[in-house]
């Protein structure tokens, strides 16, 4: 896909919330990507990218921000308007998981927004810079990365509403995107709130301006 880098610099620039979604900040210096309202201080323009879609920033080797929680971002598609079957098809495997499982083929999907599979992956790939597969593999990681966040649910009951077939499918994708294990990644989480609640009764109100940086720790805000 051809993204307007003027408008994307401008958007990134003002943390404009009416892109979020709509594209990717890729920070080549930290092999990061995030939204284009991540709180952090913006690195310089020269070490930073833009890509039209998750998927694409980690098929160029990006790991997801864990500040700005990329898994988070609305469904704003910058082509929304001018290309429907791309965006139907899109909703389909991010909300329905249309490509989960055994029973996900791309030709079915096709099917359901009217065109041939080989279509439709040319459309994703013109569009999104990556196959419905491969957007399917990032959406199935999304979901596991905010239940892993969001909930105490254990490992295998998260595999298994992401949409992974197998524990072990689950792990091996989630540390491929992540650079590490979910295991880890949900201690993690919890050391963070450990920390913070043990700096609330030192500090009182004062924590409000306390954030937790792309690696997890507990720093100042920004």
């Amino acid at each position: 896909m051809s993204l307007d880098i003027t408008l994307c610099e401008t958007a990134w620039m003002a943390r404009d919330p009416a892109y979020d979604g709509a594209f990717f900040v890729c920070v080549r210096t930290t092999g990061i990507y995030c939204r284009c309202v991540c709180p952090v201080k913006p690195p310089l323009r020269r070490n930073v990218e833009f890509l039209p879609s998750a998927t694409a920033a980690e098929l160029a080797g990006y790991r997801p921000c864990l500040r700005c929680r990329p898994e988070t971002a609305p469904f704003c598609p910058a082509w929304k308007g001018t290309l429907a079957i791309v965006e139907k098809a899109a909703r389909l495997i991010k909300d329905e998981g249309a490509l989960d499982g055994d029973g996900g083929n791309v030709e079915a999907l096709a099917a359901r927004v009217g065109v041939g599979g080989r279509h439709l992956t040319r459309l994703f790939r013109r569009h999104l810079g990556a196959s419905p597969i491969e957007v399917a593999k990032t959406a199935r990681v999304q979901r596991a990365k905010r239940l892993i966040t969001d909930t105490d649910l254990p490992m295998t009951d998260i595999a298994l509403q992401a949409g992974f077939g197998s524990l072990r499918r689950f792990n091996a994708v989630f540390r491929e995107v992540y650079k590490r294990p979910p295991g880890e990644m949900r201690r993690g989480r919890q050391g963070n709130l450990d920390a913070v609640r043990q700096l609330g009764a030192h500090r009182g109100p004062a924590i409000d301006g306390l954030a937790v940086d792309d690696e997890g720790a507990v720093a100042d805000g920004v």
